[in-house]
């Protein structure tokens, strides 16, 4: 196949490269990082190609910080989707990959009070809820228009990641910056809010692969990518710094911007797909492996 992947120089977009490449499709990348730099924006203005599939990733992208120090910044994303789907619908696309996010969910379903396995159907695109900050709304609308995009005979494919790592994600992400800690065998080890804000964490490579298998199955329904284990950022680093052979005093910073209390994913639908294969435990020996 002839794959596009936007944003390919990204934490997710490297992985969906090296997956289709060593599959032995062909596959061109566009990104604003690196050598050649192009906005997607610009691309998708003068692009006529149609592709086998699109794996559009493209986005302003931070931890949480970002989210929530700089949103309008990230609501350039409004801006990259629009532009994807018009040319999306204009070019006759075959196949698209949309990746919303998690973050699209109403925030009252995720509260310190509420402890809710998000499912795919408590997003409504009739009777839309506040979903978080900029990024969510973001994502959100690209879910809302991939429907127009879908009745002009584009294929769409929509996947919520939840908190997705690696061994190579950037250290701005919960996951990553743990691990550095623990490399440096940090001691106290610093954890951002109360530390009882809790996550559900999925490995890069079962990310990849959900997609992957959801479509050679053609699944059409908005899909979860996430495990369902809830794992708090205070069990998190007990994981982390057990694994790295020592036991520091933890002190959290409840100043620091967090986010939604409870985001963990039902599970239910994805699993139809594909179960993760890397449990958490997995995952931290293998970051803490690497170099």
């Amino acid at each position: 196949m002839n794959i596009l992947i936007t944003g390919h120089r990204g934490f997710v977009g490297k992985h969906f490269r090296k997956f289709y490449e060593d599959q032995g499709h062909q596959v061109f990348g566009v990104d604003i990082v690196g050598e050649p730099s192009r906005d997607a924006r610009d691309f998708f203005r003068k692009d006529d190609i149609q592709w086998d599939l699109v794996v559009h990733l493209a986005a302003v992208v931070g931890g949480r910080a970002k989210i929530e120090g700089d949103p309008l910044s990230v609501a350039v994303d409004l801006s990259i989707d629009a532009e994807m789907w018009q040319w999306a619908i204009r070019t006759e696309q075959k196949r698209v990959v949309y990746f919303s996010s998690s973050a699209a969910y109403p925030i009252e379903l995720q509260t310190r009070e509420e402890h809710v396995s998000l499912a795919e159907h408590m997003i409504n695109l009739s009777d839309i809820r506040s979903p978080d900050f900029t990024y969510g709304w973001s994502k959100l609308t690209g879910e809302y228009l991939a429907q127009f995009a879908e009745a002009e005979g584009v294929r769409t494919h929509i996947f919520r990641p939840f908190s997705g790592y690696g061994e190579d994600q950037a250290l701005d992400y919960p996951f990553p910056s743990f691990i550095d800690r623990a490399k440096r065998k940090a001691d106290p080890f610093e954890v951002w809010g109360d530390g009882l804000q809790t996550r559900d964490f999925v490995h890069i490579d079962d990310i990849v692969q959900t997609v992957n298998a959801a479509i050679e199955q053609d699944c059409r329904e908005p899909l979860n990518i996430g495990t369902g284990r809830p794992t708090s950022f205070l069990n998190l680093a007990d994981l982390v710094t057990k694994q790295a052979g020592y036991s520091p005093e933890i002190v959290t910073h409840p100043d620091k911007p967090v986010g939604v209390f409870y985001r963990v994913s039902d599970p239910a639908m994805s699993f139809q797909i594909w179960q993760p294969r890397i449990t958490l435990e997995e995952g931290i020996r293998r970051a803490l492996l690497t170099d």
